[in-house]
């Protein structure tokens, strides 16, 4: 078993590298369903799931079926058409993913096989909340998801309907794929979630988006070191502090083209 503060250093480096990932999102392409109000699904991720698993319990086992019904599909349309580099042949990668992840279940190889799915599969759905919302109300879809997780878990809101979410697997030793754990350290689906949907929003500027990255891989792990003092943080926070220290950036230095 890895020990826990390069696990969790090594999912924080996922994150950052979802920063990089998502293509430019094609707003025409779904421009009839555009509206600032889609934002609300970044901050009801969370208040939604949380709410239904403290009412019912059991609807954490509705969640582990439908991410590994939904993660696998989301997955390949990153790896085919969403993805930095994607090609239509490699969305086939997801079948031996899943499979790995299900073969290998347990080891740190399926563990890197399930996280990579679910990863992927943020990336489509990043994708697609930065196709449908404006980029200004994305910005505050992403902050607010960031101030409703803090307060959750700061408030002790979090810690037992996650705990029952993380401790959900679907029958026959099937991957689950409503989280994202390796080694010794778990973080949440919706940490994944927050980074790729930031990668989106800054994609149609490549320089923008390497620079988020960047950012990133330096915010995500130092915020780690909070792990020293308390036993669970927010990690959509570091995401949030990343994208307001682009915005902070680019008003000190405008640039022409700005993503932001």
């Amino acid at each position: 078993m890895l020990p826990f503060w390069l696990s969790i250093g090594l999912l924080s480096l996922v994150q950052a590298a979802l920063v990089a990932a998502p293509k430019a999102p094609a707003t025409r392409l779904l421009r009839r369903l555009q509206s600032r109000w889609w934002a609300l699904v970044l901050p009801l991720s969370i208040v939604v799931v949380i709410s239904a698993i403290a009412l019912e319990s059991a609807s954490a086992r509705f969640l582990t079926y439908l991410a590994l019904v939904a993660v696998p599909p989301l997955a390949a349309a990153a790896l085919g058409w969403l993805l930095r580099g994607a090609r239509s042949r490699l969305a086939l990668l997801a079948i031996p993913l899943f499979a790995l992840a299900w073969a290998a279940e347990g080891s740190l190889s399926g563990e890197a096989a399930a996280l990579s799915l679910s990863a992927l599969a943020c990336v489509t759905l990043g994708w697609l909340v930065a196709c449908v919302v404006p980029p200004r109300w994305l910005k505050l879809g992403i902050y607010a998801m960031a101030a409703v997780d803090t307060y959750l878990v700061f408030s002790n809101l979090l810690q037992e309907p996650n705990t029952v979410l993380n401790a959900a697997a679907p029958a026959a030793d099937l991957p689950r794929l409503q989280l994202a754990s390796f080694g010794s350290a778990v973080m949440g689906f919706g940490d994944l979630f927050v980074a790729a949907t930031l990668g989106a929003l800054l994609a149609s500027d490549r320089r923008l988006q390497l620079q988020g990255a960047a950012l990133a891989a330096v915010i995500c792990p130092a915020w780690d070191l909070l792990f020293f003092w308390v036993d669970q943080t927010p990690a959509t926070v570091p995401i949030a502090l990343t994208l307001a220290v682009l915005e902070i950036g680019r008003r000190l230095i405008p640039e022409r083209g700005s993503g932001l």
